[in-house]
């Protein structure tokens, strides 16, 4: 199956104006009812939706329709970026709600990739139509922790299903880490470690069709 992509331009809090692309299957949507929305890695290190085109258009070519942005600051989208990431919650809710209002979708799924993970993650639970979460590698480590901490509790304690993909080497979070968190998650929470996979490693294209692959196993659970 093929897929377009067009842009739009979405509004967020505050009148900022987002620049997104949303990714459809050409050939009838096998999975209508649901869209994924993506939120890319961390804005102030270079982040933005174009390293969500792969999985967007891995997902698309696969009957899903896939929603990517830049966030604030990045791109053509407006405003400044925040150094932690709490004005670009934000942003996540604003696409969610227009995705769920103009593309007819009953049902969305967040996935946020790196730093997108954290802050997908603190919108969860503000979009009613956010059935499921996929992190792709959430930065739980130590240092990390320091811009990101306070967002942790806000995807733990959320009852939503949640999958969080990580690899084995990845510089931020050890194993360790991320099952020390998840233990006392609430809600159905899956992992799925890639071995020997350094954390942008898994960020690149070479593990998108792998990341595609995971993230519609785990819609098939919903």
């Amino acid at each position: 199956m093929s897929s377009t992509r067009e842009s739009c331009k979405i509004e967020s809090k505050g009148g900022i104006s987002l620049d997104a692309r949303i990714y459809r299957p050409t050939a009838g949507d096998s999975n209508a009812t649901l869209i994924a929305v993506l939120v890319h890695p961390y804005s102030v290190l270079g982040g933005c939706q174009g390293l969500m085109n792969g999985i967007a258009r891995g997902l698309a070519d696969r009957g899903l329709t896939a929603v990517t942005f830049d966030m604030r600051g990045v791109g053509k989208s407006t405003g400044r970026a925040s150094i932690t990431g709490f004005s670009e919650v934000d942003d996540v809710v604003s696409v969610c709600k227009w995705a769920s209002q103009n593309l007819s979708a009953p049902r969305l799924l967040l996935v946020g990739s790196s730093a997108g993970a954290p802050i997908a993650g603190s919108a969860v639970d503000q979009i009613e139509e956010v059935v499921g979460y996929v992190s792709l590698g959430y930065p739980f480590g130590l240092t990390a922790s320091i811009l990101f901490g306070r967002h942790h509790k806000n995807i733990l304690q959320s009852p939503k299903p949640k999958l969080f993909v990580m690899g084995t080497k990845d510089g931020f979070t050890s194993v360790k880490q991320l099952e020390n968190k998840l233990k006392n998650a609430a809600g159905r929470t899956q992992t799925h470690l890639i071995e020997g996979v350094s954390h942008f490693q898994m960020e690149g294209p070479t593990y998108d069709g792998q990341m595609v692959n995971l993230i519609l196993e785990f819609i098939s659970s919903l």
